[in-house]
């Protein structure tokens, strides 16, 4: 627990921000800190084949300490973090043996993470729990995973009696933007399957994610002076705002939950010349997934109907798909991650994510790459916090599937 929560520490001090919208990888060059840093400590540990590529993948190799074939498996985590909130200047502190009650976390700022809100911080009670000073998120996602990643690499290395096959790691850029799997190399990284460590509380394991796409509807109107607009305006803010109320309001991230998926209005900017609305569309069901894309064009086609004056224009874009569809013709790689919790006593909390993530892609990219627990609580946020026994147990996940995968 020392080194992992040491190295844990140490890492999220690094600033590692990633930033939307821009067309390189990586979108910040101070990810290679924390990289750089990483591939120092790899090669102290006793990993092979390490590289740190131009575009910050860093891979690397554990070799198998056995005279058998097994298939040779993978660990992912990434080292951005995202640009929802400051991750620069973190100042983590360390509740040892949490009381279970609020924690002032800047009293200056009168910044509290209050139990009340955060209801389920009082389950750690008694642990070692890590928060920000309350100015910057903790980094937990993905440098927990990454911290777990190379302290369970260590611990292999150190334990030479514990056997396994080949083991590769690799720590990705610019996850956070939706970038980290654009230039993975799948071939190069020559794993049968992998596991992302980038899951949240103890025994969350996920291999289900929304098929996603974004769509940009523009709204082209005309104006003139509003003394002589009789006949003449077209303002196309008017016509994107009763757009957004024909997409049922049932529907929403903030109405769903579960299995449910949902259009969410993103974004919207605009003059009476030009509106644009962004949406994102989420869900689980292939089928359904289409359905949504298919009223959405339908409801452009009803709109230039209606308004004929006014041009609209509609761009769709798919963003990633359900891992599960790649990853349920290989369920022996979710049963691997599942016999390892019931060898470490660990409930399994097996749930479809509400998102994506880089195993998604990765899973379509031909490496099926399941989501496994990391630890980490209000991500995104000032009140980010995680439980290093949580941590720890990620940790042994790794060692644990390394070891049945051998046998």
């Amino acid at each position: 627990m020392e080194k992992l929560l040491e190295r844990f520490l140490r890492y999220v001090k690094i600033d590692t921000e990633s930033v939307p919208g821009l067309k390189q990888i990586p979108s910040t060059q101070k990810q290679f800190d924390l990289s750089k840093l990483l591939v120092e400590e790899l090669k102290e540990i006793g990993l092979e084949d390490i590289t740190l590529d131009d575009n910050c993948y860093i891979m690397a190799t554990l070799p198998s300490n056995i005279d058998k074939v097994v298939p040779t498996i993978g660990f992912v985590a990434h080292v951005d973090t995202t640009p929802d909130f400051t991750g620069a200047n973190v100042k983590p502190i360390v509740w040892e043996n949490y009381d279970g009650k609020d924690l002032v976390l800047n009293k200056e700022e009168g910044i509290v993470l209050k139990t009340d809100n955060f209801p389920e911080i009082k389950a750690y009670k008694g642990q070692t729990v890590v928060t920000t000073d309350g100015t910057t998120l903790l980094g937990a996602d993905d440098k927990a995973g990454v911290a777990e990643i190379m302290t369970a690499m260590d611990y292999l290395v150190q334990h030479p009696e514990i056997k396994h096959g080949k083991i590769k790691i690799c720590f990705t850029p610019d996850e956070e933007v939706g970038a980290g799997a654009d230039l993975f190399d799948v071939e190069k990284f020559d794993a049968e399957w992998a596991y992302t460590m980038d899951g949240g509380p103890m025994g969350e394991f996920e291999y289900e994610n929304f098929n996603a796409a974004g769509a940009e509807i523009t709204f082209k109107g005309q104006n003139v002076h509003p003394g002589t607009a009789l006949g003449k305006m077209v303002n196309s803010m008017n016509i994107a705002a009763k757009f957004a109320t024909k997409l049922p309001d049932n529907e929403t991230p903030e109405t769903t939950s579960g299995y449910e998926g949902f259009f969410h209005l993103l974004g919207m900017s605009g003059s009476v010349e030009e509106t644009k609305l962004e949406y994102i569309i989420r869900d689980h069901d292939r089928k359904l997934f289409e359905a949504r894309k298919d009223h959405l064009e339908s409801l452009v086609k009803d709109f230039k109907r209606e308004y004929d004056k006014a041009t609209i224009e509609l761009s769709i874009t798919d963003q990633y798909y359900n891992m599960k569809e790649k990853v349920t013709p290989n369920m022996h790689i979710v049963t691997l991650a599942l016999e390892a919790m019931k060898a470490l006593e660990i409930t399994p909390d097996v749930k479809a994510i509400r998102g994506g993530t880089d195993g998604a892609r990765l899973s379509y990219m031909g490496l099926p790459c399941p989501n496994i627990f990391a630890g980490g609580h209000n991500m995104h946020s000032r009140f980010e916090y995680v439980p290093v026994p949580t941590m720890v147990e990620a940790t042994k996940m790794i060692v644990k599937i390394a070891e049945l995968n051998a046998k």
